[in-house]
C-alpha cells in the first residue's frame, strides 16, 4: 500500500486538548514542521458524530483542513474497558463532562466497574492525517493495561493517573513524558504515520 508523504510545511493539529497538542507537538518536532493548533487558528470544534476513533478523527481532521486550507493532523482516541463492554470508549471524553473533568471521568468508571475484579482496559488512538483536497490516512495505535484506584500520579491528562500499562507498576500519571512515550498508544499510531508519511 502506497501513502502520501507529508512534506515540508505548516501542519495544523486538529485539537482543543491541551494535553494532545502537547504530545503531539513533541512528536512532530524532530520533522522540522511548522505546526499550529486548531485553537490558535480560532477554528471551531467540529461535532464528534463518529461510531469508531477512525470516523471521529477523520472528522476532526477534514474540519481542520477543509477550514485552513492546510494538511491537518488531528486524534482520537479514548479508554476501552473490558468489563464495561468497551465503553467508554469513543466517549471518553465526555464521561469527563462538559467541563473535561477528568477526576469526575475517572470517578464514574471506577464506580461502574464496582466490584468485577476485571479492571482490564485498552488505550486506542486512532491518528488521521488529511489534506485540503480530501485525501486521509488513518493510523491506529492501542496499549492494553489495568485501570487502578485511586488514581495516582499528576503527569499527563484525562485518565493517565488511572491506566496502568502492561509490563510495569507506574500508571501514565506517574511516568516522566520520555517513559510514557517509550510505550503509550499515540506514540505506537504516530510511529505507523512517520514510517509511512515522513520517511
Amino acid at each position: 500500500m502506497s501513502y502520501r508523504k507529508l512534506g515540508p510545511g505548516r501542519l495544523v493539529i486538529a485539537t482543543h486538548n491541551a494535553g494532545k497538542k502537547r504530545e503531539l507537538v513533541e512528536l512532530l518536532a524532530p520533522f522540522h514542521i511548522d505546526v499550529i493548533a486548531a485553537g490558535d487558528l480560532g477554528l471551531p470544534e467540529p461535532d464528534e458524530t463518529g461510531t469508531t476513533f477512525e470516523a471521529n478523527a477523520e472528522l476532526k481532521a477534514l474540519a481542520a483542513t477543509t477550514a485552513s486550507q492546510l494538511p491537518a493532523l488531528a486524534d482520537d482516541s479514548g479508554v476501552v474497558v473490558t468489563a464495561l463492554n468497551g465503553a467508554p470508549g469513543i466517549y471518553t471524553a465526555r464521561w469527563a463532562g462538559p467541563n473535561k473533568d477528568f477526576r469526575m471521568g475517572m470517578e464514574r468508571v471506577n464506580r461502574e466497574i464496582g466490584a468485577n475484579p476485571d479492571r482490564s482496559a485498552t488505550f486506542v488512538s486512532v491518528l488521521t492525517l488529511a489534506w485540503p483536497d480530501g485525501h486521509m490516512e488513518n493510523f491506529r495505535g492501542e496499549v492494553d493495561g489495568t485501570l487502578v484506584w485511586p488514581p495516582r500520579g499528576t503527569n499527563g491528562f484525562g485518565f493517565d493517573p488511572m491506566f496502568a500499562p502492561e509490563h510495569g507498576p507506574l500508571t501514565f500519571g506517574e511516568m516522566e513524558p520520555e517513559q510514557k512515550n517509550a510505550l503509550n498508544h499515540r506514540v505506537r499510531a504516530f510511529k505507523k504515520l512517520v514510517d509511512a508519511c515522513l520517511r
